[in-house]
């Protein structure tokens, strides 16, 4: 009765360790995820600034041009008046 006893004991003691597995190298793999996730997030953050950036500079850029040609027009049509 001891050895069957003994048998369960050291058969409950081996299943343990097999179900806690290697929890240090699924810790590792978690945080290279989660770093891998973060670092595309912030990719694609900083693609949607450098976007959006992009696109203020277009709008500038098309009102500098809007506000050079009405003060040329302005003049020309001040011109004409003298």
């Amino acid at each position: 009765m001891k050895k069957v006893i003994g048998l369960m004991m050291v058969a409950v003691f081996a299943l343990t360790f097999v179900a806690c597995g290697n929890k240090a190298a699924e810790r590792a793999k978690a945080v290279a995820d989660s770093t891998r996730v973060a670092d595309s997030v912030a990719a694609v953050v900083a693609a949607a600034e450098a976007k959006a950036k992009a696109a203020a500079d277009s709008v500038a850029a098309v009102a500098k041009a809007q506000a050079t040609a009405d003060s040329i027009a302005a003049a020309a049509t001040k011109k004409k008046k003298k």
